[in-house]
């Protein structure tokens, strides 16, 4: 029998790239899911479908504007309408901009913290009541190496996701007595639709080889030269979600590649 089966989750961000990997897994091991993101409505309906008809779980879609709490709140209150209850909630959605900070919008400033930390927040205070009540909850924060050490240019980034970190261990403390864990898997640079679209570009801007994008760009702070995989971070929330795993809370968790092991 899947080791989720009768758990139900929402994933932000889930309508491409780390989010769809994330539940695509959960799906596999039997959880029903609400799927979240933007993106054109026919391929989010097929992906949907799909997930649905593959893993036979139900899912259902909302396109929550993550940057908006009344509708985080509409998205929590969707899926409890849905299934129930809440389960298991996975934090990914996410925006980047990278610009010097003299020169960093404070437009783009405000939006990236919105997304990329109180989006998580507000996701959480409209279900973390629940979880404490059936004694039984999972959050999972997709944080990134940026959680941990910095890169120049993406300030905004780099400060939401270490109060991304913040918030995980907050929780984490608040949850331990009521059998809810929250954790942050921190992530390296994933081969995503997002990333991928970039590398032809840096390649023409700095005249060298797609593959010396990938290795000597995108992954020179990575050891291994290997991208992280959505398969290999599904496959790590699952294991988050396992009783195998009640005993970890309040983590940072690299999925790295050894980045922030220098």
């Amino acid at each position: 029998m899947p080791s989720l089966k009768g758990k139900s989750a929402i994933v932000t961000g889930s309508t491409s790239g780390i989010g769809l990997g994330v539940a695509e897994a959960l799906a596999a091991e039997g959880a029903d899911l609400v799927i979240n993101g933007f993106g054109p409505a026919d391929e989010i309906e097929r992906e949907r479908a799909r997930l649905a008809k593959d893993y036979g779980v139900k899912v259902i879609y909302n396109g929550a504007d993550m940057s908006k709490p009344d509708e985080i709140s509409g998205l929590a209150a969707a899926a409890k309408q849905a299934f129930g209850k809440v389960d298991i909630v996975v934090n990914n959605a996410g925006i980047q901009h990278v610009s010097p900070i003299e020169e960093f919008p404070s437009q783009k400033w405000d939006a990236i913290i919105a997304i990329n930390l109180s989006s998580a927040f507000h996701l959480i205070h409209d279900t973390f009541a629940d979880m404490k009540s059936r004694k039984w909850g999972r959050i999972i924060n997709i944080a990134s190496a940026h959680a941990l050490v910095a890169s120049p240019f993406k300030s905004a980034y780099v400060a939401a996701k270490h109060g991304v970190l913040g918030l995980t261990k907050t929780v984490a403390l608040e949850g331990a007595e009521f059998g809810v864990t929250c954790n942050a898997i921190c992530p390296g640079y994933v081969l995503t639709p997002l990333v991928e679209k970039q590398i032809p570009d840096q390649a023409k801007a700095r005249g060298i080889s797609e593959e010396a994008v990938k290795r000597d760009v995108l992954l020179a702070a990575q050891p291994t030269k290997q991208f992280v995989t959505t398969a290999q971070l599904g496959a790590f929330a699952v294991f988050l979600c396992s009783e195998a795993a009640m005993q970890i809370n309040g983590a940072a968790l690299p999925v790295d590649g050894g980045w922030t092991a220098h």
